[in-house]
């Protein structure tokens, strides 16, 4: 029974650390790229080229910019306080053209506390701004999908009301702290739930975004990197 639990919580043999593999420059005068979550981030589900990361990265080399292979700190299950300590335990060096976060799936499945969620959320802001050499409009936030819609959902008997409201809840939160923090936001929640009636927007899993989905994801976030990308 433990296998359904992937996605939310640990896994029945833990996962390492994941460094997604993306085409691109691995010359030093390339864009640097840290991606900071949990499974949403390392793409459970789907082959690694197919991971948000990976196709971001394809995306922006479409359009001519040059990037190093993106520095990924995820691993499925990671709740904000386990992302910190990863953060803490790998010490990302140097800086970063571009930071992405996306972190608080599993704060809600757990049940956590919405108060420690904004506190965690803040510091993990502080960080990836720092990260970005304080440069505040090249870190994007990306709201937290809403899983009640899946068919792993359904097979687990949860009230998808119950989640869907509690997962707008948590994303109140990261929404008003990445406004706070004057860095972008990116709201994928929507998008998640078309899954609800498209199949195609699922992987084989029942329940995480499949390629279709990422690359709808992606397709939303590129004017925010553009953006970031641009004005540096």
């Amino acid at each position: 029974m433990c296998v359904f639990f992937v996605f939310l919580i640990a896994a029945c043999v833990p996962k390492l650390d994941v460094s997604i593999q993306a085409p691109g420059s691995t010359e030093p005068s390339a864009l640097r790229y840290l991606a900071l979550g949990d499974s949403y981030t390392i793409g459970e589900g789907v082959k690694n080229e197919d991971s948000f990361p990976n196709q971001l990265v394809k995306a922006l080399e479409e359009e001519g910019f040059s990037f190093n292979q993106p520095q990924v700190i995820a691993q499925t299950g990671w709740t904000t306080d386990e992302l910190i300590r990863a953060i803490e335990k790998d010490q990302p060096q140097g800086t970063y053209d571009l930071v992405t976060l996306l972190i608080g799936v599993n704060n809600q499945f757990r049940g956590y506390s919405m108060e420690i969620y904004r506190s965690e959320f803040r510091e993990l802001l502080n960080r990836s701004i720092q990260h970005a050499d304080n440069h505040a409009g090249c870190v994007v936030v990306l709201s937290i999908p809403d899983w009640g819609v899946t068919p792993f959902a359904r097979t687990m008997g949860v009230e998808q009301g119950q989640v869907s409201s509690q997962i707008d809840q948590f994303n109140d939160i990261n929404r008003e702290e990445a406004e706070l923090a004057g860095v972008r936001y990116v709201d994928v929640t929507g998008i998640s739930r078309t899954a609800a009636d498209d199949s195609s927007m699922i992987a084989g899993d029942g329940l995480h975004p499949s390629s279709v989905m990422y690359r709808v994801w992606v397709e939303r976030t590129l004017p925010e990197v553009r953006a970031c990308l641009r004005g540096k």
